[in-house]
C-alpha cells in the first residue's frame, strides 16, 4: 500500500494486486485495516479510527482507491460516486489491440454469483443491467497493446468481460479468455487516475497512481506517463 494523496477527509492509496480492500470469505488482512492501521500511527489517534470504503477493485486489481476519514466525506463520496461525477481512469494491457482504436462500448450484462463472473449480452435480457464504457488505444509493445479505459457504470467486472467480448481479453485475467495466467496471479488492469470535486473544500481532487512494478508494466511507463501529462 502506498498514499497517494490525503488529508483530514479523505485519503486515496495505491492498492498492489492481491490485496483484498474488504474483508471475504478468505479471512485475510484487508487494504481498509492497512489503511487504519497507518492513520493510527501516523496521527498518533486513541481508539477505533473511522474509515468509509467508498468503492472497491477486484482482488487481481492493482492500483486508486478512495476512502472517506470522516462520515461527513464519506455520505458526500458516495453521492459523487453514485452520481458518476468521479472520472476514473483504468489502464489495461491486452493480448491485441481493438479495432477501432477507439470506442464506446454498450452491452447488458449478468452476474453469475456462484461462479463469480459476468456473461456480456448485445442486447437487454431478464435480469441484465447496462454497462458502458469508452476505451482508446494509447500504446503498443511487441506483443502487447495498451489502452486507457473510463467507466460510465460500474458492474461487476465489468472492463473484464466488456473487452473480453471484443477479443481483447486482459493479461493474465484466465476467468475471461487469456491464455495464460500472470506469475504473481495479477490481471493487468490498472486503476490510473481518479479526478473529482472533494466532498468538502470544493477544490479538485486528481491522483495518478504508478504503474506496477513488474513485466510487462515498465514497457508501458512512458506512454502512460504521457498520456496522463506526467512527461
Amino acid at each position: 500500500m502506498t498514499v497517494v494523496y490525503e488529508d483530514n477527509h479523505l485519503i486515496i492509496v495505491n492498492k498492489a494486486a492481491g490485496e483484498i480492500v474488504q474483508g471475504d470469505k478468505t479471512g485475510d488482512a484487508t487494504l481498509a485495516d492497512s489503511v487504519k492501521a497507518y492513520i493510527k500511527e501516523r496521527y498518533a489517534k486513541p481508539g477505533a479510527v473511522f474509515l468509509g470504503v467508498v468503492h472497491r477493485l477486484d482482488r487481481p486489481v492493482s492500483g486508486l482507491v478512495v476512502f472517506a476519514r470522516t462520515s461527513k466525506a464519506l455520505a458526500r463520496l458516495n453521492a459523487l460516486f453514485r452520481e458518476g461525477r468521479v472520472r476514473k481512469t483504468y489502464l489495461a494491457v491486452v493480448g491485441r489491440e481493438p479495432s477501432p482504436a477507439a470506442a464506446t462500448l454498450t452491452h447488458w450484462l449478468t452476474r453469475n454469483e456462484r461462479l463469480n463472473k459476468s456473461f456480456v449480452h448485445a442486447a437487454e435480457v431478464p435480469g441484465s443491467k447496462r454497462a458502458v464504457l469508452d476505451y482508446r488505444l494509447v500504446g503498443r509493445s511487441e506483443r502487447y497493446a495498451l489502452l486507457a479505459v473510463q467507466l460510465h457504470t460500474g458492474r461487476h467486472h465489468q472492463i473484464r468481460c466488456q473487452l473480453a467480448a471484443i477479443g481483447c481479453p486482459i493479461r493474465g485475467d484466465l476467468k475471461y479468455g487469456a491464455p495464460r495466467s500472470n506469475p504473481d496471479g495479477s490481471i493487468c488492469l490498472h486503476a490510473r487516475s481518479v479526478e473529482f470535486e472533494h466532498p468538502v473544500t470544493h477544490a479538485t481532487v486528481r491522483a495518478v497512481a504508478p504503474l506496477p512494478a513488474l513485466p510487462p508494466w515498465p514497457a508501458f511507463a512512458a506512454m502512460a506517463d504521457a498520456d496522463a501529462g506526467l512527461d
